[in-house]
């Protein structure tokens, strides 16, 4: 959950997030010394009164100029190719759901129940509970199991949208007469915010998404209870 002047990324619950935390740390290492080095470069050819009669024809130079982004370009490119195919990968799913985009709410639906399905609206902000955060709260959360396989089928009836959630490292648009398909664990229990993050109409910033994780006799009885009252 994001809070008042965080400056970096949500608290990672997914494999895949707690990929891309490092590789932004890796990232983010390389600019810093690359802005160091070019920093020094300025000061010391500003400040100092010596001159180099090779500065503007010198072989060795072009080399490491040459050289040098390109050793930097794989060093950035390896690791993020390996979340890519990270990412990609989608082995053996043990529960499969349906979200479906709307102006302006989703629908889910756990496709391997019979008849598992309800929509999810944000809570108006006059109906919260204490506790409850304004403007990222539903009426119906996405339960899933945690430390288990969830894929997840996007699209959208209408226009389009976007189903992400920062803290699962998760982001797939969600596009009409198309069906998408993201994948994640859980590797954690709790209660994960997101929105709908493709610029939809009106009321996208009223759209939002709670995925809330729990463990699997949990989430079997609330799939019984669902399914008694469905």
């Amino acid at each position: 959950m994001a809070h008042p002047t965080q400056l970096g990324f949500q608290d990672a619950a997914s494999p895949v997030m707690e990929e891309l935390l490092h590789f932004h740390d890796h990232a983010l290492m390389i600019v810093f010394l690359i802005s160091t080095l070019v920093l020094y470069i300025i000061v010391a050819m500003v400040s100092t009164k010596l001159t180099n009669k090779y500065i503007l024809d010198s072989q060795e130079i072009e080399i490491v100029w040459t050289i040098l982004p390109a050793v930097i370009l794989v060093l950035i490119a390896l690791p993020s190719l390996r979340i890519l195919y990270l990412m990609d990968e989608i082995n053996d799913p043990h529960l499969t759901i349906k979200a479906m985009g709307h102006q302006w709410y989703w629908s889910y639906e756990y496709t391997d129940y019979e008849n598992l399905g309800f929509d999810s609206y944000m809570v108006p902000t006059q109906d919260l509970a204490p506790g409850q955060f304004r403007l990222l709260e539903t009426d119906h959360r996405m339960v899933v199991p945690m430390e288990s396989p969830i894929r997840v089928l996007v699209s959208a009836e209408d226009v389009l949208h976007s189903w992400a959630v920062p803290s699962l490292g998760v982001k797939m648009d969600a596009v009409p007469g198309r069906l998408n398909q993201t994948a994640f664990i859980a590797s954690r229990p709790g209660v994960f915010y997101g929105q709908c993050s493709e610029i939809c109409g009106a009321n996208h910033s009223f759209m939002p998404i709670v995925v809330e994780a729990v463990p699997l006799e949990h989430f079997e009885n609330w799939s019984s209870l669902m399914l008694e009252d469905a």
